[in-house]
């Protein structure tokens, strides 16, 4: 993938977060206590969405990457 490539595809995931960002944090105020469960629903109902958009394949890869990316900011604040 050619740099130009790899920043499109950066902005455009950029673009959809905060979309996705927006949505989430209107969802958390209307579930208003249940806010910790929405998210985590949230999670799951994306995971699905995702399987139907693409393959479990993509879906778990992402979700390792993601991972990876967690690990490495909890890594990141324990050593400061």
């Amino acid at each position: 993938m050619s740099k130009d490539t790899n920043q499109t595809a950066e902005a455009l995931f950029e673009k959809a977060l905060s979309i996705a960002e927006k949505h989430l944090e209107e969802a958390i105020k209307e579930g208003g206590p249940l806010g910790p469960y929405i998210a985590v629903a949230m999670i799951e109902a994306a995971v699905n969405s995702a399987v139907d958009e693409t393959s479990h394949e993509d879906v778990i890869d992402m979700l390792r990457d993601l991972a990876s990316q967690i690990e490495a900011d909890a890594d990141e604040e324990e050593d400061e």
